[in-house]
């Protein structure tokens, strides 16, 4: 199961759209947009998917996203463009699990793409065939996902600072428990091998 976050951005004096010009195309904006959230996804990951089990629905082929590409109504990519009219046009988040916190979810998705548009830069090309490929756009498990948004200063910030100390510290006490258990697979399939 899935949180797919929609985001568009309004101008607030004009009412419009920014991602669409007014022929229709996509701006400027909205590349830069996509190019945060490729550049800052992987750091955020750790708020979208929140516990250890969080990782297992990254897999290939079972429609979960498995990177940060991004295309035109491809549900291989992990950042959707769904098909609308220019004024509708919006970036679709389908990283979040329906585990992740839909306020820390938004919150993580409107700070990347914040930070593409402060930083200017284009996005990797449109992935048009099957992006499920070997990918390490995204991290597997939750303590690489701590190290990445540990990483990662200029989302830390926009977060905020005190905020990615704490929820940092309260994932990684989770993490160590987690690895401290054996699991009945170990038992099972280990013990003999000892």
């Amino acid at each position: 199961s899935a949180m797919h976050i929609h985001t568009s951005v309004v101008d607030t004096k004009s009412g419009k759209n920014i991602f669409a010009e007014k022929k229709g195309e996509e701006t400027p904006a909205f590349y830069h947009f996509l190019a945060g959230m490729q550049n800052h996804m992987s750091g955020a990951i750790a708020v979208m998917a929140p516990y250890v089990n969080s990782y297992r629905r990254y897999v290939p082929d079972f429609a979960a996203p498995i990177n940060l590409e991004w295309g035109r109504d491809n549900r291989t990519t992990g950042l959707r463009i769904p098909i609308s009219s220019p004024s509708a046009r919006r970036v679709e988040n389908r990283l979040p699990g329906m585990d992740c916190n839909p306020y820390l979810g938004i919150a993580a998705t409107l700070a990347c793409g914040y930070l593409g548009l402060m930083e200017q830069r284009d996005p990797r090309p449109e992935f048009k065939t099957s992006a499920y490929i070997d990918s390490d756009d995204i991290p597997t498990n939750l303590g690489d996902a701590l190290d990445l948004l540990e990483a990662d200063v200029a989302l830390t910030e926009v977060l905020g600072v005190e905020f990615v100390k704490v929820y940092d510290s309260v994932k990684r006490n989770e993490y160590k428990e987690f690895l401290q258990v054996i699991s009945p697979w170990e038992r099972e399939h280990l013990l003999l091998n000892v």
